[in-house]
């Protein structure tokens, strides 16, 4: 019987699944230890059920260890204490190797086995002295990982406009490419400052609500399509989708009308 699978939580909302093979009796909110590419690391459950098992998992998640004691969760805190020294003289040192990257953050494994580093760049950087440096420092394995700004901003945190958490700190794993093709089928104006996130792309938002506009859009003719009536050449030029209106404007009028969904389509545009 493959054992129950859950959700664990690290540092900045990284979720990852995790095999329970001793049937713990865990919850979320749950500090449990759990094995690490090498050695052993901390996390909070996130998620238990049958909704987790049937996620797309990606390869072979590793084992739950057991549930956390206070010791651990000292050591996490001093964990988290060091990570902001860390943060501190990793800074130093890319200046004074006059590296062209941005730190973003610092995260320890729990065992202290390892040292992770994330930056942005807009380059290839060649952060082998770097390394060497800190780990002559640190006396553990360190690894310096370059990420995206989506990414960055993940890690970051804050709140959106809408005054929620972003996103993509709350609850995304992965990203998907967006264009201003969503924006199009929207019908929102292709105003940069409007629909980029504060990481400077466009918003995930878009991605989300893009299936409801697509399929709403199948009931109503395509923009500046057109068709001959007895008051002349009309096409259509706004559609309201939630009102269902399409505004049609009159070529030879110079007007523009609020028309329901209803009579456009007997009206035999195409669609």
């Amino acid at each position: 019987m493959t054992p129950e699978i859950v959700e664990v939580s690290f540092k900045r909302n990284k979720r990852l699944p995790y095999f329970n093979p001793k049937e713990l009796k865990i919850k979320p909110g749950d500090y449990v230890m759990v094995e690490a590419e090498k050695g052993i690391d901390i996390g909070i459950v996130s998620k238990t059920g049958r909704l987790v098992s049937l996620a797309d998992i990606k390869g072979t998640p590793r084992a739950i260890i057991r549930k956390a004691v206070e010791d651990d969760l000292a050591r996490l805190k001093e964990n988290r204490r060091r990570e902001v020294l860390a943060a501190q003289i990793g800074r130093q040192k890319i200046a004074q190797h006059k590296l062209k990257m941005k730190l973003v953050d610092v995260e320890y494994q729990y065992d202290q086995n390892k040292l992770t580093f994330y930056f942005t760049s807009d380059k290839r950087v060649d952060f082998r002295d770097l390394v060497r440096d800190l780990a002559s420092k640190y006396k553990t394995r360190i690894e310096l990982r370059q990420i995206g700004v989506r990414d960055e901003t993940k890690r970051i945190g804050g709140l959106g406009i809408c005054g929620k958490p972003y996103c993509c700190s709350l609850f995304m794993k992965e990203f998907e490419p967006i264009s201003t093709q969503y924006a199009k089928e929207q019908n929102l104006p292709l105003n940069p400052g409007k629909l980029a996130g504060v990481c400077g792309r466009l918003k995930c938002c878009l991605a989300f609500e893009r299936p409801f506009y697509q399929e709403s859009l199948k009931k109503y003719p395509p923009l500046d399509a057109t068709i001959k009536t007895e008051r002349g050449t009309v096409s259509v030029d706004k559609i309201d989708i939630f009102n269902e209106i399409v505004y049609l404007r009159y070529k030879e009028e110079e007007t523009v009308e609020g028309v329901s969904l209803e009579e456009v389509q007997k009206m035999g545009f195409p669609m």
